[in-house]
């Protein structure tokens, strides 16, 4: 005697996805190339480096994250550490400059296909399901 899954299983709603404006995969496969922007780890098997997002950029909604605009490259070390131990305000304030909103802008500003993103972005806009930060 069998029971249908479907009988055990909640239902979800399809996801929307992310809107265009907040993706850019390309952005973070550079930043996992960089050092990481708090002790300058440059990445290893057993520590790599991630593209952490700064939620406290704005942006965030529940069960959804910041623009990838508002990423900064980390180490994993770091990066359990900001978000496991002393979260953005107390982290942020061991990063050059001690802003990680204006950090990760300096970071996407730096970023050599950001333009390339941004114009294929415009001749290709996604249907908006928000607007833009």
């Amino acid at each position: 005697m069998g029971f249908s899954r479907s009988a055990f299983q909640t239902r979800k709603p399809p996801r929307a996805g992310r809107p265009a404006w907040k993706c850019a995969e390309e952005y973070k496969r550079w930043l996992r190339k960089l050092p990481c922007a708090r002790c300058k780890h440059v990445g290893s098997d057993t520590n790599p480096i991630v593209a952490a997002h700064v939620d406290i950029a704005g942006g965030k909604g529940a069960s959804t994250k910041v623009a990838d605009r508002h990423c900064l490259p980390l180490c994993n070390h770091c990066h359990i550490e900001q978000t496991d131990v002393v979260g953005w305000p107390t982290f942020e304030k061991h990063l050059d400059g001690g802003d990680a909103v204006v950090l990760a802008g300096v970071y996407f500003i730096e970023w050599p296909g950001r333009r390339e993103w941004e114009r294929e972005l415009s001749a290709n806009p996604a249907p908006q399901r928000g607007a833009l930060a």
